[in-house]
């Protein structure tokens, strides 16, 4: 068994270690009917393992389909405490738009509020905790990447990015590789040694 999971592992973005010791496969213990595919195991604690195969595919056409838009038609939207900085930083070397923290209702959808922003594509770190933001998505009818765990439901997200969305490290290593993807997408880097940040530059302090 331990073969055939190593199977493929030399052709992922980073080491599949790296991948494992951050947790982006570590799930809920909850499962939703949508995240079935994407789901590999489950523990004997009760928690569901994400496929990393999955995850690492995933990244990568969430790369390549983001990095088409202009930067300034990109918003990327993180509530979560262990998703500002990191969104913060891929936003910041990919010039997107972000909003960390709390989304004031209205950003996308009425003008007259202070926060609006019109964006081309819209990225949750967490389909349930950026609910508000998805919904106004939604109602401007813009595609939307999302990364899901185990338990999210994802009739709203067009594109699914599997991973833990919750734990500090795993989402230091997803935002940190979009980076890394987008920017090799768009010819800012013409490889992996070019990209200079590291993953710990991306994780949140406690």
């Amino acid at each position: 068994m331990q073969e055939e999971e190593r199977i493929g592992a030399e052709n992922l973005l980073v080491p599949e270690d790296t991948y494992l010791t951050s947790g982006v496969h570590i799930g809920t213990q909850q499962k939703s009917a949508d995240m079935m595919p994407f789901i590999y195991k489950v523990r004997s604690d009760g928690l569901y393992v994400l496929d990393i195969k999955q995850t690492d595919t995933r990244i990568r056409l969430a790369s390549k389909f983001i990095a088409r838009f202009p930067p300034g038609g990109v918003l990327v939207v993180a509530a979560r405490q262990y998703g500002q900085k990191p969104a913060r930083l891929l936003g910041k070397a990919c010039g997107f738009l972000v909003i960390a923290g709390r989304f004031v209702p209205g950003t996308m959808t009425n003008p007259q509020v202070d926060e609006y922003v019109e964006p081309e594509v819209l990225l949750v770190t967490d389909p349930a905790a950026d609910q508000q933001a998805l919904r106004e998505g939604l109602n401007i009818g813009i595609p939307v990447v999302g990364l899901c765990d185990a338990n999210n439901e994802t009739r709203d997200v067009d594109l699914v990015v599997p991973t833990n969305n919750k734990g500090r490290r795993a989402l230091a290593t997803v935002y940190w590789l979009l980076t890394r993807e987008v920017l090799k997408e768009r010819g800012v880097i013409k490889s992996d040694e070019e990209f200079t940040p590291t993953i710990d530059d991306y994780e949140a302090s406690l």
